[in-house]
């Protein structure tokens, strides 16, 4: 006899765990494998991915491929680029260190590396800390709770994405624009295209020639050049820090088949599953579309103390808006609603627009001080506010109201939109104004609003830049 039948168990657990492990090391490389094949990368020569832009979503996706595939280091290439030196204030600091010295195999890391002096040095010390040094060993300035895998940072942009043959775009879609416009100086000698994953859900408007709406995904092939067929839309109903931590979660990688479903399967992981989809800009709108509701979302819980009945009542409404505008948006509509809700639904439970709209109600943030907020990063939906408003006022867009029976612009049928324009973007109303919406008398019962939608031809593919 060899052993005690609890040491055999632990044997047979353990081989078991190790078998397991060895799997999914396989299954990691074998996906590996077949991105570098269709990528026609050569033996020696790495898959180079690089996130621009860390904040917490940015950060969470890199330190996801970096959890899955940094060990093949010959094979893959993963870093992050950042604008250097920005500051981070004493306080923040201070608990960015609390949070380091609460994790032990963070302080083992540190200590390795020979970093954890100049943590001490800079925590006992008056000069500033910087986010750059924060993130050299995998820290998020947005995520504070939440240190992140390390990650080679790069501050130089040139550096960061001359070669790259991934670039995830995870800065917010104010900045898209500018910083690709940027990139592409660095791209002008390339032979190679690049491929663009965008992660970001922002919007922006404009009115001519036409009224339509710009999604980062076309700010980026206007500042590049390279071809929409390499630029894809990353979205889904997740919370950056839950899906670090592992919390089951899944997406959709929006855009052309050639890279989508490539793409699709080597960013699966068994708690993040990834499917993918052909309508890219629709997608891209409608994850821009619920950042509005949330922040509304956000004034309704703070103003009636979290009432469960006022925020379903918020519900019935802000869904009922967004279904009348995706049918002005997309030509299958029905086809958006379970993404389109289940985005909405997070955002609205934990996202930083309801986190927004929550302190605006409470008088803790005031529109004066911006939509960038410390620690929170950028507010995304209150220039999604604009944009939607300034889009569905145009007068070209004019329908028949059913009541009034007279042609009015399509935001005359979005109460809640128009007071969110109210309040965030003009100043006009205090945030106690979204409640009086509400609780007006003559407000339509949400379901008329969606008849109307239903039983109208809306669809104006040229909102969304389509012939």
């Amino acid at each position: 006899m060899v052993g005690s039948v609890e040491t055999r168990k632990s044997y047979v657990y353990s081989n078991g765990g190790s078998i397991q492990k060895n799997q999914n090391i396989c299954n990691l490389e074998e996906k590996l494998d077949e991105l570098r094949t269709i990528l026609n990368k050569a033996d020696g020569d790495p898959i180079r991915i690089v996130g621009v832009g860390a904040g917490a979503w940015g950060s969470v996706f890199a330190a996801l491929m970096q959890d899955s595939y940094g060990q093949f280091r010959d094979k893959v290439q993963i870093r992050i680029w950042r604008r250097a030196g920005r500051a981070v204030d004493r306080a923040t600091a201070e608990h960015l260190f609390e949070v380091i010295n609460s994790r032990e195999d963070v302080l083992r890391r540190l200590i390795r590396r020979c970093a954890y002096l100049k943590y001490v040095e800079a925590r006992l010390g008056d000069r500033t800390l910087y986010a750059d040094e924060i993130l050299k060993d995998g820290f998020c300035l947005n995520m504070i709770e939440t240190p992140l895998c390390p990650l080679k940072v790069v501050t130089n942009l040139q550096e960061a994405v001359w070669d790259a043959d991934i670039v995830v775009n995870g800065l917010p879609s104010t900045e898209t624009k500018e910083v690709f416009e940027e990139i592409s100086k660095y791209w002008k000698e390339r032979i190679t295209v690049p491929i663009i994953i965008s992660l970001a859900k922002g919007i922006e408007a404009k009115v001519e020639p036409v009224p339509h709406l710009i999604t980062p995904t076309q700010m980026i092939k206007c500042a590049t050049g390279v071809p929409i067929e390499n630029i894809l839309y990353l979205g889904g109903p997740n919370i950056a820090s839950e899906i670090y931590n592992k919390e089951y979660a899944n997406a959709r990688i929006c855009g052309s088949e050639k890279w989508r479903k490539p793409l699709a399967k080597f960013l699966r992981q068994p708690h993040f599953i990834v499917w993918d989809n052909s309508d890219l800009v629709t997608h891209e709108v409608m994850g821009g579309l619920k950042n509005v509701y949330a922040i509304g979302a956000g004034m309704v819980a703070a103003l009636t103390k979290e009432s469960a009945t006022s925020k379903s009542v918020y519900f019935a409404h802000c869904t009922s808006e967004m279904i009348f505008i995706t049918h002005l948006l997309a030509e299958e509509p029905e086809k958006l609603a379970g993404p389109l809700l289940a985005d909405t639904y997070v955002t609205l439970l934990k996202g930083r627009n309801a986190w927004y709209g929550q302190m605006i109600a409470k008088g803790e943030l005031s529109r004066d001080m911006g939509d960038s907020i410390s620690g929170k990063g950028m507010i995304q939906g209150v220039s999604a506010v604009g944009a939607f408003y300034e889009l569905l006022s145009q007068s070209s867009l004019n329908m028949l109201h059913p009541e009034e029976k007279k042609h009015v612009a399509p935001v005359e049928l979005c109460p809640i939109l128009k007071m969110l324009y109210r309040i965030l973007i003009t100043g006009e109303q205090s945030p106690q104004a979204i409640l009086e919406a509400l609780r007006d008398e003559t407000l339509n019962d949400p379901r008329e609003r969606i008849e109307i939608a239903q039983s109208h031809v809306f669809y104006r593919p040229s909102l969304l830049g389509q012939p």
